[in-house]
């Protein structure tokens, strides 16, 4: 947390809203020069603030544009089971998002899918590979707010 002052807090809200900002911009929003301002990126990476750069996609454009939330109750909650959901989870690139839960839902699941056949089919491959107590599907009708943006 020492590593998050004002300066640092400026320059990760610039990066979440766009990494491919050149350095030379960046230091200029943020009021700095490049070079502590490439430091303080090179630390917050080496200290795992900044865990990685990704593109985002716009998933509509490439064909699937329809998210699922899946709520997943279980009657096991023992390392065992616990493994193979994990693997199951990790193995089916469709769910972008598992949640463990507190309260009445164990795990909430988001898969992201061309359309309803496409969840069946994840659906199926899912339950085919592990025990699930009760399961609850829901189509997300539209998205109102979708951000990658931590607010540091």
């Amino acid at each position: 947390m020492a590593l998050l002052d004002d300066l640092n807090r400026k320059i990760l809200r610039l990066l979440q809203e766009d990494c491919d900002i050149s350095l030379d911009a960046l230091a200029k929003k943020v009021g700095s020069s490049k070079t502590p301002v490439w430091n303080r990126i090179k630390k917050m990476r080496k200290n795992g603030i900044i865990t990685r750069q990704v593109a985002l996609v716009d998933a509509t454009s490439v064909g699937l544009g329809e998210t699922f939330f899946v709520a997943v109750r279980t009657s096991k909650h023992d390392a065992v089971w616990l493994k193979a959901f994990t693997e199951a989870v990790f193995s089916i690139p469709e769910i972008l998002e598992a949640h463990r839960l507190t309260g009445d839902i164990d795990y909430l699941l988001k898969i992201q899918v061309s359309g309803t056949a496409d969840f069946d089919r994840v659906y199926q491959d899912l339950i085919s590979r592990i025990s699930l107590y009760n399961v609850t599907s829901s189509l997300s009708m539209e998205t109102l707010k979708s951000t990658t943006a931590l607010n540091v």
